[in-house]
């Protein structure tokens, strides 16, 4: 009798035991969904802001390279007008400038001696 009580209680345990199966797989099913749509949304998130990040490089290199442009194109007017001045100065002063040009070199050369 008392083997009649157990199988008859496997018996009602077994339908609750697949519900709860049941149950259990949706959820995981459910919860898997969820993850790959969360997933899904992180990578679109991520996406867009490596392309602002890239944009923003973008435009902050080119800034560079135009700053970097005009400060060469400006270093190189400056040297032309300093060429210009010394060679005027030169026509103007030539007994100057040769003097000063051998005092300089004086000067440097018992530096470096040393």
């Amino acid at each position: 009798m008392s083997d009649n009580k157990t199988k008859s209680g496997a018996d009602e345990a077994t339908p609750h035991l697949e519900e709860s199966k049941s149950h259990a797989i949706h959820a995981a099913e459910e919860l898997r969904t969820a993850a790959a749509i969360k997933a899904k949304e992180l990578r679109e998130a991520a996406s867009s802001g490596a392309t602002r990040f890239k944009e923003t490089a973008s435009q902050r290199a080119g800034q560079a390279k135009d700053y970097a442009e005009h400060a060469w194109d400006d270093a190189c007017t400056r040297a032309k007008d300093w060429q210009q001045t010394g060679e005027s100065y030169v026509r103007e002063n030539p007994l100057k400038a040769v003097v000063t040009a051998f005092g300089v070199g004086f000067v440097l050369g018992v530096l470096f001696r040393r």
